[in-house]
């Protein structure tokens, strides 16, 4: 059984959406647009949620408008194809106008997300959290969430106390209380771990 706690909604690879923190603000990257599929306005999109299925009946989304605010957009229909998903926007009628949407990124609002089961996170819900290590029965303040790295096996916490950075597994028996909404994640480490990973 797996004793590490599960990321979700992540870009395959481990990249994130590079998008301005403005423009995402409130919104969740779901797909980000390969290139025109078709004629008749279809875009391909390479899947950015661990939820293909979320694509099946979406009726609305966001687009990123870099330098603006998103703009909502209607969704005629979508089929998943090779691994990635096709969509068909109101209004993008031609294969000039999918042109047009090339790079851009699918949003959704942040309050749509799907609902995880316990011990499962998104990253962009721990990126930001304060970090306090836990010794002796007292939490000292270790530093930010600065970001979470994918490796195949136990992802990795980046955490920065304002001059260095640590790397911390994101694993149960290190990771004593994970919560998103607090802000919060309480860690209690091997006595060497933080020297190794700094």
């Amino acid at each position: 059984m797996d004793s590490s706690p599960a990321l979700c909604n992540r870009a395959k690879g481990g990249a994130t959406p590079a998008l301005a923190q403005s423009e995402l603000q409130g919104f969740i990257a779901i797909a980000t647009i390969v290139r025109p599929q078709g004629r008749r306005g279809e875009v391909l999109a390479e899947i950015l949620t661990d939820f293909p299925s979320r694509f099946t009946g979406l009726q609305h989304a966001f687009l990123n408008d870099p330098g603006s605010i998103p703009r909502e957009v209607k969704i005629e229909r979508t089929w998943l194809h090779k691994g990635k998903v096709v969509l068909k926007f109101g209004g993008v009628d031609s294969i000039d106008d999918a042109e047009g949407l090339r790079g851009r990124y699918v949003l959704v609002r942040e309050e749509e997300k799907v609902a995880l089961p316990a011990h499962q996170y998104y990253w962009f819900d721990l990126k930001g959290c304060q970090v306090e290590i836990l010794r002796e029965g007292t939490r000292h303040r270790l530093g930010v969430v600065t970001d979470v790295e994918p490796t195949g096996g136990v992802d990795l916490l980046h955490i920065s106390d304002g001059s260095e950075e640590i790397l911390v597994p994101l694993a149960e028996d290190i990771c004593k209380v994970i919560d998103p909404e607090a802000r919060l994640i309480v860690i209690d480490p091997p006595e060497d771990l933080l020297d190794l990973n700094r």
